[in-house]
């Protein structure tokens, strides 16, 4: 990595933060002047109006310190220069269509098979253009992955990580939270690698983030300082970390050779909010719900009713987060991802049914 390699990655991510600290309030006041507020209800935890539009300022943000990073990075060094590929190119034109139907749906409200329809659209372009998972590295004995296989599940991983991190965004900081979480493993991965562009993006978002949190977890609502991400920022990232995530598993030996480590890593990750929307979809299915009907089932509700503060269910979720990423490392120095895999569903597992127990005692001694 050139110095000005190392030089554009910290700017992208100092010019990303100020975007953020200048932006937000500015769309607080939007917010304001238009009345887009998120409503309280029976399902939501906050019980005042907060603007939504945070996720307003990703893009953006991301953009611009993108195009200032590559411009430090062009200055005087040939061999910096960034070579657009296709799936680049397509992954750019996607994530606009993904922001721009979240920022429509937080502004006027979209039908939620709208927005999944859209999600899968967006998701095919990337192994269309050559970007596909094309390898598990033994995982259920599976290894390389043919294109009429790896092209649908692909589109299946990014559409699923879309979502989940659009779901599990029920408290103060959590989607943000475990986003900026798995975004740092993730510039771990891509600048280890010397893929410095992917680094820019990520440590870009990272940056935008930050003052994003700041105003959704310690703003005050009564103040106008308060902000929820909707579904602009919450489909904006979980449409980035699927894309990161399908790029960490290829096996693509002139740029990237693939690593079964570099894999455990990326699904390490995203192991919390992908495990809690399945087991959030799996008590729809068996309960006979709609599938896209919000419900209090997640694990930061479940946190929640047992007495937990928002902030006191952030942190337990974003310490489990960083714990699968610890022991599933440890333990894959001594076993294959298979055993790794169906340990975290185990555990994972035996929490929720420990939580619901303790949620349905709790509930029936106030009850009585």
């Amino acid at each position: 990595m050139t110095i000005f390699e190392a030089l554009a990655i910290a700017v992208a991510f100092l010019l990303s933060v100020c975007f953020g600290f200048v932006f937000i309030p500015g769309i607080l006041n939007f917010c304001k002047e238009k009345n887009i507020y998120d409503i309280p209800n029976q399902r939501k935890v906050h019980k005042t109006l907060v603007p939504r539009l945070g996720g307003l300022a990703f893009v953006p943000g991301i953009t611009l310190s993108i195009i200032v990073a590559v411009g430090v990075m062009s200055v005087g060094f040939t061999e910096s220069k960034i070579q657009v590929s296709l799936w680049s190119v397509a992954f750019l034109a996607s994530l606009l269509l993904v922001y721009a139907i979240g920022v429509v749906d937080d502004l006027i409200g979209l039908n939620a098979r709208i927005k999944f329809t859209v999600q899968i659209i967006t998701a095919c372009t990337l192994p269309l253009c050559g970007l596909y998972i094309n390898n598990l590295y033994g995982f259920l004995g599976i290894h390389d992955v043919p294109y009429w296989l790896g092209f649908p599940l692909t589109v299946f991983v990014i559409t699923f990580i879309d979502n989940a991190i659009n779901l599990i965004d029920g408290i103060d900081g959590l989607a943000g939270g475990l986003a900026m979480l798995a975004l740092l493993g993730f510039c771990f991965i891509f600048g280890h690698a010397q893929l410095v562009p992917y680094a820019i993006v990520v440590v870009s978002l990272i940056g935008v983030l930050i003052p994003y949190m700041r105003y959704n977890i310690w703003g005050k609502a009564e103040q106008n300082r308060k902000i929820f991400m909707g579904d602009s920022g919450s489909l904006t990232l979980g449409f980035i970390l699927g894309f990161l995530f399908v790029k960490s598993a290829m096996h693509n030996p002139p740029l990237m050779p693939g690593s079964p480590t570099r894999f455990m890593l990326a699904y390490s990750l995203l192991v919390v909010p992908v495990f809690d929307v399945v087991r959030v979809i799996l008590h729809r299915l068996r309960t006979h719900q709609p599938l896209f009907n919000a419900d209090k089932n997640h694990i930061h509700h479940k946190l929640i009713r047992l007495g937990m503060t928002q902030h006191q269910a952030l942190i337990f979720i974003l310490g489990l987060a960083v714990a699968y990423v610890a022991v599933n490392l440890l333990l894959f120095t001594t076993i294959s991802i298979t055993p790794i895999v169906l340990i975290d569903v185990a555990v994972f597992t035996v929490m929720q049914l420990l939580l619901t127990r303790k949620v349905e005692r709790k509930e029936l001694k106030i009850a009585a």
